[in-house]
């Protein structure tokens, strides 16, 4: 790679290992396609998921300046130049797509395209999107300068090399695997979040039970004493008022607990903090929280932090039988430390492999891990047990 800068292997391989740290996919998108830009000196590039109807799910460019882009309008359609590079085996190098006779439909907005590079991102037998770039930056060597703007292109070879599009086949491949493992990341969040909110459904299911139970049982009482006992039945009615109370507030939680997108709406403090209100009043144990100096981390912490708080809250309720659970979340350094302990039966760390699966350990610890922190865990028989989490942040 002698035309631009940055080349080599090591340019490659840092391009190679920017894909595979994210987890988002619209994380890993923007990557791929700024990583490709670079390598391979372009003016632009683009990189569009397809979707089942003719157009593109997601398309990500770079090069395009905000304005730009709004300009352009809506997504493209799967049409021209953008269909071959998703029904066809091979990748399309052009020394000027204008001239293409599949060229057509581009938004007046739209940057010009002169020399152009595109390829399909496959997953086995499957296109799971189509990766191009457009107007070589340095030229190959004996290709004229670029012509002034709105000035015709002089014939010739295209600025992109054989070179460049085995680069970016080795791009495409890293690509497949990048945003493959992002989707299953994604489908495993979702899992997550929704088997979460069933269990905290049925909590708070049980717990509203209770209060309406005790709400009917305290107003037939009432009405058997308002007759003989005027002043006993005015009492048990102010207990049927409190009892109403907290049914509604129950309710209330159960509302905003389970609405989607908390932790992206809310941030890991607030989120934390509505969920163990909610558990404090669905338990008859006490469950407290406080956060100090916590700062925003990164989205994929943020996620990790809160599933081994909500896998650590559950142990304490369910296992545990613990009378008091504590979930502290603090900050050290640019990171964070979440603490839960509880005053619970514990167990002995001598059996911790055992205890680890049905605790749900093994998982907490995979979560910290991929996110480059650490779990620890401390427990003594009859005396509660601790879980930490530590987590580097950004």
């Amino acid at each position: 790679m002698s035309h631009g800068p940055p080349s080599g292997l090591a340019a490659v391989s840092t391009a190679l290992l920017a894909m595979s740290r994210h987890l988002e996919v619209r994380d890993v998108l923007k990557t791929i396609v700024a990583s490709a830009r670079e390598l391979l000196d372009a003016q632009y590039a683009a990189l569009g998921v397809p979707d089942d109807h003719g157009g593109f799910a997601q398309f990500v460019v770079d090069g395009v300046s905000d304005g730009q882009w709004k300009a352009i309008g809506p997504l493209p359609r799967q049409h021209g130049v953008l269909a071959a590079m998703l029904r066809e085996e091979g990748p399309q190098r052009l020394a000027d797509v204008r001239k293409d006779p599949r060229f057509g439909g581009w938004p007046s907005a739209h940057p010009d395209l002169v020399d152009f590079l595109g390829l399909p991102i496959r997953d086995g037998d499957e296109v799971i999107g189509a990766l191009f770039l457009a107007n070589k930056l340095r030229p190959a060597e004996g290709r004229p300068p670029r012509a002034p703007r709105g000035a015709p292109e002089p014939d010739g070879v295209c600025g992109f090399t054989q070179e460049d599009e085995d680069v970016l086949g080795i791009l495409a491949q890293h690509a497949a695997i990048a945003l493959t493992n992002a989707r299953l990341y994604e489908r495993s969040r979702e899992l997550t979040i929704a088997e979460e909110r069933s269990r905290l459904a049925h909590e708070l299911h049980d717990a509203v039970s209770q209060k309406l139970f005790s709400l009917r049982l305290t107003a037939q009482a009432a009405a058997r004493l308002v007759d003989r006992d005027p002043s006993r039945a005015k009492g048990e009615l102010q207990q049927v008022a409190a009892l109403a109370a907290e049914a509604a507030e129950e309710l209330r939680a159960a509302v905003v607990e389970l609405r989607p997108a908390a932790l992206d709406e809310d941030g890991l403090v607030a989120t934390l903090r509505t969920q163990v209100q909610v558990l404090d009043r669905a338990h008859s144990a006490r469950v407290t929280f406080t956060a100090r100096g916590v700062r925003a981390l990164p989205a994929t912490q943020e996620e990790a932090v809160l599933r081994v708080a909500q896998e650590a809250l559950h142990n304490a309720l369910r296992h545990a039988e613990a009378d008091h659970v504590d979930v502290t979340l603090e900050r050290r350094g640019n990171g964070a430390v979440l603490r839960v302990a509880d005053d619970g039966k514990g167990f002995d760390p001598g059996i911790i492999r055992r205890a680890g699966r049905h605790l749900g350990l093994v998982s907490m610890r995979d979560r910290a891990n991929g996110v480059g922190g650490g779990l620890t865990v401390e427990s003594v028989p009859g005396k509660g047990a601790t879980i930490e989490m530590e987590v580097p942040g950004g």
